[in-house]
């Protein structure tokens, strides 16, 4: 019996990552999930009690594994420049995918305080290993580097999602995914000079 309603939960999940990717926030619904997953509706219940009940179940099974993506891709480096531009490179990736946007935007609206400290909880793992890069690098403030870098990164993720939302660069501009990432890469690692 656990192990059923265990199933039924991960279907729930699953059906819920593809309603989000598919149709955003106002796609996650009970009766959509009903739906994809072929329970009644009030069954769906039995499993959350509220749609933020969904997202904070996304958001704990995801997030560790998005992070452990970007902490895999920052241990594969050799060098601290290299583990940073993995760190940048990482969190564009996570931002690209429209699964990755539709949680983390609905995340932001019916999430608790509770359950946005879990999510920040996750995240300094990652910032820890940023610091240490950054310390690695010769900077004499490198939490406070760390919150600047998470600003760049930040930025280039609008900035990415404002080029999206366009449907089309801009005339005139050669900007797309790769050259955001490129970038927020070497604002980050070079700053305003030429590097």
């Amino acid at each position: 019996m656990a192990e059923h309603r265990q199933l039924q939960r991960a279907a729930l999940l699953d059906a819920a990552r593809v309603l989000l990717t598919e149709g955003g926030m106002e796609a996650l619904t009970f009766p959509a999930l009903a739906v994809r997953t072929g329970l009644a509706r009030s069954s769906v219940y039995e499993y959350f009690r509220s749609r933020a009940a969904v997202v904070e179940a996304l958001c704990e099974v995801d997030f560790p594994l998005w992070a452990a993506e970007i902490e895999a891709g920052m241990e594969s480096c050799d060098t601290a420049a290299g583990r940073i531009e993995a760190y940048v490179r990482g969190q564009l990736a996570l931002a690209a995918d429209p699964r990755h946007r539709a949680v983390v935007a609905i995340s932001a609206l019916e999430l608790d305080e509770a359950a946005r400290e879990r999510i920040r909880a996750a995240h300094g793992k990652l910032v820890g290993l940023v610091t240490q890069a950054l310390e690695e690098l010769g900077h004499t403030q490198p939490r406070l580097t760390a919150a600047l870098l998470q600003g760049i990164v930040e930025a280039a993720v609008r900035h990415g999602e404002q080029l999206a939302a366009a449907g089309a660069v801009p005339a005139g501009l050669a900007e797309g995914p790769e050259q955001v990432a490129d970038a927020a890469v070497a604002m980050a690692l070079h700053g305003l000079s030429r590097g």
